[in-house]
């Protein structure tokens, strides 16, 4: 999003009614971030957090991400056989107008991807979006995921509605108010 962009969604951004957090189950959260190409890979350099978007693709359970030579995380990631290096990844879906949506974070161990067809797979099947040259593979197995899905409150009959709610409330009441 650029800035002209930013100041639009600004400009047209209506007050909202706070929003609920439901919990997701682990297969629902994997399926959201499953559903989108883009999320943000966690990691320590230098001691420090660090957060890199990236372009991803879930294999069973895995995130899969590709990595360039100079990448700081394939210099730090440890080898294919060894105990993996904790990171975390996030992706979400928020609708900046509505404030509807949901997000995913997981964690786990990252891990090289060694082997020459795996390899090749995962190159044919996942695209940089960066022109660079991408030859690292890095498998991401979840130990820990979380995910919530942002929600409308239900209304209150006879309470004053914020401007941004009616849209919500109109699909809520023809019965479509999924997200």
């Amino acid at each position: 999003m650029n800035h002209e962009d930013a100041q639009q969604v600004e400009e047209r951004r209506e007050p909202v009614a706070p929003r609920e957090m439901q919990q997701l189950p682990r297969d629902e959260a994997l399926r959201l971030l499953g559903s989108v190409p883009l999320g943000r890979l966690v990691f320590t350099q230098n001691a420090l957090p660090a957060i890199r978007p990236v372009n991803h693709l879930l294999d069973g359970e895995d995130i899969v991400v590709r990595l360039n030579d100079g990448a700081t995380l394939t210099s730090i990631a440890p080898p294919a056989g060894e105990a993996g290096l904790v990171v975390a990844y996030e992706a979400d879906a928020i609708d900046p107008l509505t404030h509807l949506g949901w997000s995913v974070i997981v964690t786990g161990y990252a891990r090289l991807v060694a082997e020459p067809a795996q390899v090749a797979r995962y190159q044919d099947l996942l695209r940089p979006w960066v022109a660079q040259t991408m030859n690292g593979v890095l498998r991401i197995q979840p130990d820990l995921v979380t995910g919530f899905r942002l929600v409308a409150r239900p209304a209150v009959v006879g309470a004053p509605r914020a401007a941004g709610d009616a849209g919500v409330a109109a699909l809520t009441a023809r019965g479509t108010g999924a997200v």
